[in-house]
Order: C-alpha cells, then structure tokens, then sequence
C-alpha cells in the first residue's frame, strides 16, 4: 500500500553544497536530479531544493521559519552524538528540558548551508506531550480517502 509522502520544497543558495548537507549530515537519499532542483528524501518526506540564491532570505527575516522531524528517543540520541561527532555548528545544541515529566522533550537545531533551519525533537511520551492520545493509531493508518 502507497503511504503518503510530506514534500516541502525551499530555495537554496548553491544546489551541490545544499545536497552535500543533507546527504552527509542526516544520511538523507537523494532522488531526482535536474539543473536547478533536486529532491531529498529525508525523514520519510521529500525535499526538493531550488537553487534559487536570490530567494533566500537572510537569518535575520526567518522569524520561526523552520522544518523538522520528530524521531524516537533512541534514534534521536544516536544523531545528536553522531552531529556532535561531526562538530556540526548547531543554532541550539542538542539539550533535553522537562526532564521526568510527561512533556520531556529532546531538541536540537541546526542550519544548512543557505539558512534554512531544521528543528530534530524526540518526546518521551509523544501521545502526551504532543496532546494526541491516539498518535499511534495516526501514524499507523494514514487512510485520506
């Protein structure tokens, strides 16, 4: 059965270096590849950056403009000590809050090379912390139609 797939599409400044990122930061797989675009697969979604400099924004006008994912707790330790490996530069380092409550949380936060911000989560008790008691059920039966 086809499960759907989350596409973004965003600008990036160079396409070769944007691709190197993903690719080596996150293990992402790369898709289609045409002149001025090509697509990521990272996370289960589809990314598809546009080499587009003219488009990206500066730091300073994201505002809360980001994208991420939201990973299990253990898959989630093993990349920020993987990232940490790499001496990555991270916007905010990879820090657990909320410690022992329902809402403990672990997050991190990084740019790839054009700016564009990428939030990593993972949550002790996602149902809870995300306020969805039956996530398990949704991420296992995305049936649309």
């Amino acid at each position: 059965m086809f499960r759907p797939i989350f596409h973004l599409a965003f600008p990036v400044q160079d396409l070769e270096e944007a691709k190197k990122f993903y690719v080596t930061t996150f293990g992402a797989r790369v898709g289609r590849v045409r002149d001025k675009w090509i697509d990521i697969f990272l996370f289960e979604g589809q990314i598809t950056l546009h080499e587009r400099p003219s488009e990206v924004l500066p730091a300073i006008e994201h505002g809360v403009r980001h994208f991420g994912a939201i990973l299990a707790w253990r898959d989630w330790e093993v990349l920020a000590l993987r990232l940490d490996e790499m001496r990555v530069q991270f916007k905010v380092k990879p820090n657990v809050s909320g410690v022992g409550t329902n809402a403990e949380q672990a997050k991190m936060l990084l740019s790839d090379p054009s700016g564009n911000v990428i939030e990593v989560k993972a949550y002790r008790n996602p149902s809870v912390a995300l306020e969805m008691q039956d996530l398990e059920d949704y991420s296992n039966s995305i049936d649309l139609l």
